[in-house]
């Protein structure tokens, strides 16, 4: 990997934002719709802290558990606080931040404002 990126070299801008309290079936059609693995939960005020919900976690709180995706809100299988990822983080750092932190898919933030997002396969696609 290129010593000099950033992870914000790395981060795509496939960033979409949802409410914490829209239906798991209001994520997943974003998701669809977006073709991403993640949705990041808006804040409900400025003291508030940002949340992330991803595929992992419709499948951990609603598929495994058999509950209908009608019935579940993000805001009960959302990760809250979000960790997220210096946009001027050292890429090769990344990874084992993200692994540290058993997290597979985090926002970059640049000032902040979260510009991008990041996950495993960012890293693949760079090494080649």
């Amino acid at each position: 990997m290129d010593t000099t990126k950033t992870a914000k070299d790395l981060a795509t801008n496939q960033l979409f934002y949802i409410d914490g309290l829209a239906s798991v079936r209001e994520a997943i059609e974003l998701m669809r719709e977006k073709n991403v693995q993640a949705l990041i939960i808006r804040k409900r005020n400025e003291a508030d802290a940002n949340g992330i919900v991803t595929a992992s976690d419709i499948i951990k709180g609603v598929i495994i558990p058999d509950k209908t995706i009608d019935e579940v809100s993000i805001y009960e299988i959302m990760t809250k606080p979000v960790l997220s990822i210096p946009a001027s983080l050292n890429a090769k750092y990344v990874p084992r931040l993200m692994y540290n932190a058993k997290i597979r898919v985090a926002p970059v933030e640049e000032n902040g404002v979260y510009i991008g997002i990041i996950n495993y396969s960012s890293f693949l696609y760079q090494s080649c």
